[in-house]
């Protein structure tokens, strides 16, 4: 059985999403919108926040899960940063254009991977009872 994880890695891998999409999309259910109005949120942040100048759209797509699910906008900024910090370590950069090596020619991690890893980590979240 293929996990949500995956499932959002794959609509990135197959370009079918950007990387918010990704996210959005295979969170829908649990965010209590539709799928065409998953699409439409996240639209804008293909190439992260800014075309590539910030954030990854897959932690952007986190970030409006979490406030989509939570409705309390102290407990989404705090799990917000937990999954930021944590990308961070993995990851070494949260700014699409350092995670694809633009100016560095080092690409810290792929697309589809970073998706997994905002997906694993929203996971993470939303699973805390708290």
């Amino acid at each position: 059985m293929e996990t949500r994880k995956q499932i959002a890695a794959e609509k990135k891998r197959y370009n079918s999403h950007n990387c918010a999409q990704a996210i959005v999309h295979t969170y829908a259910d649990i965010a209590g919108i539709d799928e065409e109005t998953a699409m439409n949120v996240a639209g804008a942040f293909g190439a992260g926040m800014g075309n590539m100048e910030g954030t990854c759209g897959s932690l952007v797509g986190a970030g409006i899960v979490l406030g989509l699910v939570n409705k309390d906008k102290v407990k989404s900024m705090k799990q917000m940063r937990e999954i930021m910090a944590k990308f961070q370590q993995r990851n070494g950069a949260t700014q699409c254009k350092l995670l694809k090596g633009i100016g560095t020619k080092v690409v810290l991690r792929e697309c589809p991977d970073c998706v997994a890893d905002a997906a694993e980590f929203l996971e993470e979240q939303l699973n805390k009872q708290d």
